[in-house]
């Protein structure tokens, strides 16, 4: 059953061939059989079973939606009410949410069963999902290498079949990244297009939650849920949700994609770039243009986005103090040695450092200098994919320079770390939808393709993979576990 789409299980649930329970149970099961993966912080298995047995109830009544009874997780950035919601940090290890997120209570008005909370990296920062407090989730197609992060446990789960699909959030391509290193459908949706609200925050004006899946069409229907106007975020978009399913099946026949040259030069993996070459040669036979275009500015976005992001962080991780909720150090001495303490034993090594370099790039006689250039080069790469997308309907790049990379490879080396997203961070700082679609493999492992559209542009996005998706089978592969 693990390997089933949303609508072959909804289906297989409408019509007795099984009940939410038993799916529920299948997946609990799964869950238990490969702990190994370390994908999963928290297991709510008895909510799941109470959140079961309602949907078959609600599925007995005919009150049902698509998404009533399938088995999902989420990512362990959104506030569950009730259940500890801890941001992959020591820091937040005993924090129970007083309540839902948006996301996290659209799903449930959709009757979905939650079956835990997913690995991260903590408090989001990290490209390897090796800064957890909770240790490394594990990719599945190789142990030994990293799924990716920060949503490495969201991409690890849906790729072992641990859930149908989960959440996941994108600051610098925490979707994108871990999808392409797992070989599973992820989309960051464009900012604002999905609320916010209850979603902790790492950089407030790059953070954008999306959903991961096998394909693109169970994306749709996640999407179709997550999506939408929330008075609660103020960055919300008030804007109509198309009916992103119902746009899968358009043609392709005069879809003009444009190759971005600064994206297919030197330190890409070769074997990543046959890959992708054999995955764009798909889309001409299915009768789209490809052309190649130039970004100038794409290789000042690592600098801007560590700039910024690092600068937007430490602004918000200066509420967890020791004070109102989360870690407190004992015995503290005053309020000083509290602060600190609680500070130092609390956050992980990679998150003080963000914090660190972020406070410099705002301290007076520095803002200027960083923070304030930094704004104005995202400026620049977010006219780069303006005029872009003028001339051509989507951009097709690499998601990753390489196929995952061993436990251990990258964590000394942050800059080796940081490069990790080199083709993913410009999209998050022009603000644009883009999503990873399994394109094939090298070496063994899977390899991503990345889709870029204008904003809100999700269902063409999630058209073109689906028609990719059509006369292609990367996505049905699964790891041997």
């Amino acid at each position: 059953m693990h390997t089933k789409t949303i609508n072959q299980l909804a289906q297989g649930l409408r019509s007795g061939e099984f009940s939410s329970v038993e799916l529920t149970q299948h997946f609990l099961q799964r869950i238990k059989q490969h702990e190994s993966l370390n994908a999963f912080i928290t297991v709510t298995e008895e909510l799941a079973l109470q959140a079961a047995q309602a949907a078959d109830q609600r599925i007995a009544s005919g009150g049902a939606s698509l998404l009533t009874g399938i088995p999902i997780a989420q990512k362990d950035i959104f506030c569950t009410l009730g259940v500890k919601t801890s941001c992959g940090s020591k820091m937040l290890d005993n924090f129970i949410a007083p309540y839902n997120a948006t996301v996290v209570e659209k799903f449930n008005h959709a009757g979905a069963v939650m079956l835990g909370k997913l690995n991260m990296d903590e408090f989001a920062m990290g490209s390897s999902n090796e800064t957890s407090f909770y240790g490394p989730a594990r990719n599945p197609w190789d142990t030994q290498t990293v799924p990716g992060g920060s949503s490495g446990g969201s991409a690890a789960a849906v790729a072992a079949g641990l859930a149908v699909a989960a959440t996941g959030t994108d600051t610098g391509g925490s979707i994108r990244q871990p999808a392409a290193f797992c070989g599973i459908t992820g989309l960051k949706p464009t900012y604002g297009r999905v609320s916010r609200y209850g979603m902790i925050a790492y950089a407030s004006s790059l953070d954008q939650g999306g959903p991961m899946t096998r394909s693109a069409e169970d994306a749709a229907i996640l999407l179709q849920t997550m999506a939408g106007f929330d008075a609660k975020d103020s960055t919300s978009a008030d804007l109509p949700v198309p009916d992103y399913p119902a746009a899968l099946n358009q043609p392709l026949a005069g879809l003009k994609i444009g190759l971005p040259k600064e994206f297919f030069g030197e330190g890409l993996d070769s074997g990543v770039a046959a890959v992708l070459e054999t995955a764009i040669s798909e889309y001409r036979k299915l009768g789209a243009e490809v052309a190649d275009i130039s970004m100038p500015n794409l290789n000042m976005a690592i600098p801007a986005y560590y700039v910024i992001a690092c600068a937007e962080s430490s602004a918000n991780l200066s509420r967890y103090d020791g004070v109102r909720f989360g870690y407190r150090c004992e015995s503290p001495v005053d309020l000083t040695d509290l602060y600190t303490r609680s500070r130092g034993e609390g956050f992980g090594k990679e998150v003080k450092r963000r914090i660190l370099m972020g406070t410099y790039a705002l301290s007076a006689g520095y803002y200027d200098a960083y923070y304030l250039k930094a704004q104005k080069v995202r400026r620049l790469i977010s006219q780069d994919f303006q005029q872009a997308l003028a001339q051509v309907d989507v951009i097709m790049s690499p998601v990753t320079p390489t196929t995952a990379f061993g436990i251990g490879a990258k964590m000394d080396d942050p800059i080796a770390m940081y490069l990790a997203d080199i083709y993913t961070i410009a999209i998050n700082l022009a603000g644009v939808p883009a999503m990873s679609v399994p394109a094939g493999f090298s070496g063994g492992l899977p390899v991503g393709l990345q889709i870029i559209g204008n904003h809100f542009t999700e269902d063409r996005l999630l058209n073109i993979a689906h028609q990719y998706q059509q006369v292609t089978d990367w996505h049905q592969q699964t790891p041997k576990l």
